[in-house]
């Protein structure tokens, strides 16, 4: 109220805090004239001695007993409130355990004024980060896991306010106390902090003016909350909570406190967890119903490949195929909910070659494990880099560190260019076999190299059809090449850093690439600009994935966080926080309702995208995981890491059962089995070789991709 605003804004005035006094003014809308009589009057008038002084003081005590007493009625006239009247002394409240106090909402006005005068002292950073440990290390212990989350974030901000406020000694000291107690996920991030010892030295790194400006999110109960509320404000620290309140984003459920192993699982990304909010909108995860046509039913060579002792009947399955698509999956976005392109007949003819191959396919589970077939890249001295394999399997692209992307024909039928305009003049286009006769004889190779790029290749992928391929590199863009002619169509030039990763949409057109610029940019290949950029990361985005209804992307970034895109508007829809090391590998489930993401943590963890949480974390991987594959029909998921083994687990046994209740989905208190062993289907060691790509053929044959590596 207003007299309550006065006096606080004569105390400012007495105690020479300008800048303070105008905002809370202009807050408040006061105009200067209005802060009443006891105000500084100009000087000559003997007024101002000692009655203005005791006017003050005495507006002050009013003060203070009106706060009190408010503090009481606050309490809900609880017989135990002792409300002095003298000033200073704030009320205090003895109420019995479970009933909520209000009195934290209204701290002691004189106990938050006092507090400016020492504001910021750099020699008291210490004491006031040790007093803060000492308290939380002396809570209950359901308490304790939670509050304990708060370390780091103030830890590296009141650091970055030492040495931001150029008190360098102290932020050495600081730093070199209280460094080791931090949690070990963390220690890249302190590596880089321990090299800003300037205030020069923050302008340049990116990483940190990120920390500074972004929000840490902690996800605490209210219960352990108040605790810290009322802690902090009883010893008066103040620089702890401004911290607080200026630099995290503390996002508070109702309900219990999370375990050390809940909350360990979720954190460590570079800006917290996510905010619940954050993975709250829909998300249509279904897929898109298959275009129908008839499949022709070619018997004869049903009966002569009789494989792996499948029983002959394969006419009720073909139907299945069909059938299944005619449903449309409740859970599946519009059908033009984005632009997709036609179906060329070549398209149908190979939905219809693939439809024939999955007739085939092994059923693959806990008891029939599918053959690896390892494809190593011997001598590769130039530095092998990326991988990708068609999706009928029958070329295989490497990206070099040496600039270069070399095409592979895996299959006995070589690679050939188109003949020259000249040739492809004298050529009867009516012909039947017009496709063959456009092919020059000559140029068949089983290797084609393109040369282009001016740096290392660090991603490559196939279009869906096999006529283009994209290649992305160090020197900031994406290539799209002919595989008719093997040449390069487009440079696309948006990135201006290193490219770390691109991958074309599962029905062609579109693409996505990620880059050291930390955004991901979608784009058509023929338009020049991209169509969307999906900015948030704060990190370098190192791998891109879409869903395989096309309308969703998924990036991996060096900020230890998966984000899901929405393609349509460009939204964040979903973050991810769980990993302790940069993303390097992700794979969505064929039913499109799973994802798994693996990184230099050496896990894989498995996220329900509908609910927005973690359901699994898979354990075995000694190293980054740089592949992630499910099989055909989602029933095994294959990993490929830097420990030179692939890894298979059930995964059909890692989704079932989920607990995904509405109190799961509010809290996020997830509760991840430890069952990883359980899980591992089988482990399979190369001699020196890392696994760089994973892909599974129609019929569900496992190819593994790596280059030698010698020592």
């Amino acid at each position: 109220d207003r007299q309550t605003l006065v006096a606080v804004l004569q105390f400012l005035r007495r105690s020479n805090l300008r800048e303070s006094e105008e905002i809370l003014r202009r807050e408040a809308r006061l105009l200067g004239d209005d802060v009443g009589a006891a105000a500084l009057s100009p000087t000559g008038t003997g007024l101002l001695g000692t009655a203005g002084g005791d006017a003050d003081s005495a507006g002050e005590n009013a003060l203070l007993s009106r706060v009190t007493a408010a503090a009481t009625i606050a309490i809900g006239g609880s017989a135990a409130a002792v409300a002095s009247s003298s000033p200073g002394v704030a009320a205090v409240a003895a109420v019995p355990p479970g009933k909520g106090v209000v009195v934290e909402d209204q701290p002691d006005v004189s106990a938050v004024l006092s507090a400016y005068n020492q504001q910021g002292d750099p020699t008291l950073y210490e004491e006031y980060y040790s007093g803060l440990k000492h308290f939380i290390e002396c809570s209950l212990d359901c308490h304790r896991a939670e509050l304990s989350q708060l370390f780091y974030p103030l830890f590296v901000h009141m650091y970055l306010e030492l040495v931001y406020n150029q008190h360098e000694s102290e932020a050495k000291s600081f730093f070199e106390r209280f460094h080791g107690d931090q949690e070990c996920y963390y220690q890249d991030d302190l590596r880089v902090l321990s090299s800003l010892t300037k205030k020069e030295h923050m302008k340049g790194n990116e990483t940190m003016l990120d920390f500074r400006t972004s929000k840490f999110v902690l996800r605490i109960s209210r219960d352990s909350y108040q605790l810290l509320k009322r802690h902090l404000q009883e010893k008066q620290n103040n620089q702890i909570w401004n911290i607080v309140q200026e630099h995290l984003y503390i996002d508070i459920f109702d309900g219990m406190p999370r375990s050390k192993q809940q909350i360990d699982a979720m954190v460590g990304s570079l800006a917290g967890e996510a905010k619940r909010e954050a993975n709250k909108a829909k998300v249509f995860f279904g897929l898109l119903k298959e275009p129908e046509f008839d499949v022709p039913l070619d018997d004869e060579d049903e009966e002569g490949e009789n494989e792996e002792g499948k029983p002959k009947k394969k006419k009720p399955k073909k139907d299945s195929v069909g059938s299944k698509s005619k449903k449309q999956d409740p859970n599946a976005p519009p059908q033009n909910r984005i632009p997709l392109p036609e179906l060329k007949d070549s398209d149908k003819l190979d939905k219809v070659m693939n439809m024939k191959e999955a007739a085939r396919r092994v059923r693959l589970g806990p008891e029939c494990l599918p053959s690896i077939c390892f494809y190593t890249f011997l001598n590769a001295y130039q530095g092998l880099t990326a991988v990708d394999i068609t999706d009928d399997s029958s070329m295989i692209v490497g990206g070099f560190a040496d600039s270069t992307v070399r095409v592979w024909s895996v299959t006995p039928k070589k690679l050939r260019s188109v003949k020259t305009a000249a040739d492809l003049s004298l050529i009867d286009k009516e012909s039947d076999d017009v496709l063959e006769r456009i092919m020059d004889e000559k140029t068949a190779s089983e290797l084609k190299i393109l040369y282009g790029h001016s740096g290392p290749v660090y991603g490559t992928s196939f279009s869906p059809d096999r006529n283009y391929l994209l290649s992305c590199s160090e020197d900031g863009t994406v290539r799209l090449w002919s595989l008719q002619t093997f040449t390069c169509l487009v440079g696309y030039k948006g990135h201006n850093y290193p490219v770390w990763d691109t991958q074309f949409s599962p029905y062609g057109y579109y693409f996505v690439s990620g880059g050291h610029d930390r955004v991901a940019r979608l784009w058509a290949t023929d338009h020049y600009q991209p169509l969307r950029i999906f900015a948030g990361h704060l990190a370098d985005v190192t791998c891109t994935r879409f869903h395989p209804n096309s309308n969703y992307i998924a990036t991996g970034s060096a900020d230890r966080t998966v984000r899901l895109w929405d393609v349509l508007n460009g939204n964040c829809v979903r973050i991810f926080t769980g990993h302790k090391g940069p993303i390097h590998s992700l794979a969505f489930s064929p039913n499109g309702r799973f994802l798994a993401t693996g990184a230099t943590d050496g896990r894989v963890l498995l996220w329900d995208i509908g609910h927005g949480l973690m359901v699994g974390e898979l354990k075995g991987h000694t190293d980054t995981i740089y592949a992630l594959r499910f099989s055909r029909d989602g029933e095994i998921l294959a990993s490929g890491s830097m420990d030179n083994t692939v890894r298979l687990w059930d995964a059909v046994k890692a989704f079932e059962d989920l607990e995904t209740d509405d109190f799961t989905t509010a809290t996020g208190h997830i509760n991840l089995p430890e069952n990883s062993q359980d899980l591992l289907l089988g482990t399979y060691m190369t001699k020196s070789t890392p696994v760089v790509h994973l892909h599974f053929t129609r019929r569900n044959l496992l190819l593994a991709a790596g280059a030698y590596s010698s020592q």
